[in-house]
């Protein structure tokens, strides 16, 4: 039996060129270790949080693929979750397949371009620690067609999406431009939500690729962007407060883009 229910967020990993160097920099930021599994697909890095899988480090087989966090979606039928993808106008990138025992994967894009993983749990159901320092707490798609993507994720996973303005006021800091999902069967409020669409507009490049954003939970949202620049890597974001907590954009020292967030205590 899957671990997730079905749409929400279950595992991360990230695509690069140089591992050794992506374990050194995730292990000092996060405090991650690491154990080297083999599949019929080739070597898998799991990254470790207290023994516990918080996510993946995968080497790229091609130098032309981006280096990327990608996020997947806990599905029980990854096959007819395709058909549902390509029903409500996605793309089925590759289809699923199984991975060894683990689980069966497949990689898809929703109609604003997109790129997200299909993950139907085998013997690995995914996250074993998430929402506390050092591991998976959110993830969001940044679109330019928020309309099309919101009927298209309703239609693959029964979202329900609820303005995140309507919940905090927009006086409190809450964006207009911003829907939380909830799963379905779940009340639409933010308590129960598991991911939300964010709006490209016109302060961000014109070149900027629709995309989803996941971020990982940090004790000090001030302190990792220091981290993150003296290994090497780069702040996109300085660290800014919103209702649910303080957070920050940044890069590793391969360019693979993520988010850190500090949660707020209040309420």
């Amino acid at each position: 039996m899957a671990a997730f229910a079905e749409g929400v967020p279950c595992w991360a990993d990230v695509l690069l060129s140089d591992l050794a160097a992506g374990r050194r920099f995730y292990g000092e930021l996060f405090g991650w270790t690491f154990e080297e599994i083999a599949t019929a697909y080739g070597s898998y890095t799991r990254a470790l949080l207290g023994g516990k899988d918080v996510a993946g480090l995968v080497r790229k087989p091609d130098g032309r693929m981006p280096t990327v966090w990608n996020i997947y979606f806990a599905a029980k039928d990854a096959a007819a979750t395709a058909v549902r993808i390509r029903e409500a106008g996605g793309r089925v990138i590759t289809p699923p397949v199984w991975i060894d025992e683990f689980c069966v994967m497949a990689t898809a894009a929703d109609p604003g371009g997109a790129v997200f993983g299909i993950w139907q749990a085998g013997s690995h159901p995914g996250f074993g620690r998430r929402g506390a320092p050092g591991s998976y707490g959110w993830a969001e798609v940044h679109t330019r067609q928020p309309r099309a993507v919101d009927a298209f994720y309703r239609a693959v996973f029964g979202y329900e999406t609820v303005p995140a303005a309507e919940r905090v006021p927009a006086a409190e800091g809450a964006p207009d431009d911003v829907v939380l999902w909830t799963p379905r069967g779940e009340p639409p409020d933010p308590r129960h939500a598991i991911g939300g669409r964010v709006v490209i507009g016109e302060r961000y490049p014109a070149e900027l690729p629709a995309h989803f954003l996941t971020y990982f939970v940090v004790a000090d949202c001030d302190q990792a962007p220091r981290t993150v620049h003296r290994l090497g890597g780069r702040v996109l974001k300085t660290p800014e407060d919103t209702p649910y907590g303080r957070f920050a954009v940044l890069a590793d020292n391969q360019g693979a883009v993520f988010a850190v967030l500090a949660p707020s205590t209040a309420g």
